[in-house]
């Protein structure tokens, strides 16, 4: 109920952001330029607000438990452990958060390199040898090295935007065209063009969600090899030998899984995250 009652607050957040910005811009769908500027504030809106409050959802999403002072020795080589892969990295020490979940997994998040919250599950920091977390670790201090989130942002911005133009220029051009054999020239009429529109978001929707997936896929590879760098190849492609041994993660939110060590499986892999774990630990082999 908690991740619902997130999810419908931030959407609602988009939607007044992007009509206050759309009020002052003086934005006319009814043209091809104003209709482009409508769908790029709302496709690029949702997006980057999503970034800015990534940290914040997390926390309250996952119910993560941020380490300030260690309780024990274990959770003192946790923070002990990303600060220096951080510091070797070359980014600001993230934010170091447990929470609870039988899963092996864990994820990176946060708006911008220097201001980031790496979190591990309770099931992968007491399932997994310390060689195999510190694998995982460095896999997420890459994430955040690399600028993945905005860089997967700005991705989603671009294709959220396509939707957007392209569903509701299709369902004009279908609008016109029965207009056009329409004796009294009415067209689809308002709930007809909207049920297309909202059809078409989501035929759309899914090629994005390719798109998409794919520059993730290449994400977690860059991510591998650079866990190889900080932490050693071999504590890396342990850690994901180890993964492949468990079941499935399934907790963790689709905004959250992108981030993960272990994403969903599929039958089809252009629908995936992450690439299949055999293929990982091969390309980590071949390296």
């Amino acid at each position: 109920m908690k991740r619902i009652f997130l999810l419908i607050a931030t959407n609602l957040a988009v939607l007044l952001v992007a009509s206050i910005v759309m009020s002052i811009l003086g934005v006319n769908t009814s043209t091809m330029g104003g209709l482009l500027v409508f769908a790029a504030i709302f496709g690029f809106g949702g997006a980057f607000i999503s970034l800015a409050i990534s940290k914040w959802m997390a926390k309250k999403t996952m119910g993560c438990e941020v380490i300030t002072t260690p309780r024990d020795s274990t959770e003192r080589w946790l923070v002990e452990t990303v600060a220096r892969q951080a510091k070797q990295a070359g980014i600001k020490m993230p934010e170091v958060a447990i929470y609870q979940s039988p899963d092996m997994n864990a994820f990176a998040t946060g708006p911008s390199k220097d201001n980031s919250l790496v979190a591990v599950s309770t099931g992968l920091l007491y399932g997994m040898s310390q060689d195999e977390i510190e694998g995982v670790l460095a896999h997420e201090v890459s994430h955040v090295a690399n600028g993945d989130m905005v860089t997967l942002t700005l991705i989603q911005g671009v294709v959220n935007t396509f939707v957007i133009f392209a569903a509701r220029v299709v369902a004009s051009i279908i609008n016109n065209f029965v207009s056009s054999n329409d004796e009294e020239g009415e067209g689809l009429g308002m709930f007809a063009y909207m049920a297309v529109v909202f059809v078409l978001d989501m035929l759309f929707g899914i090629l994005a969600s390719i798109i998409v997936a794919y520059f993730s896929r290449v994400r977690e590879y860059r991510a591998d090899e650079g866990a190889a760098r900080l932490a050693g190849k071999a504590k890396m492609i342990a850690a994901l030998e180890r993964l492949r041994q468990g079941p499935e993660s399934t907790a963790m939110p689709a905004q959250m899984s992108a981030f993960g060590i272990n994403g969903k499986r599929s039958m089809a892999e252009m629908m995936m995250s992450h690439p299949p774990l055999e293929k990982r630990i091969a390309a980590l082999k071949a390296s």
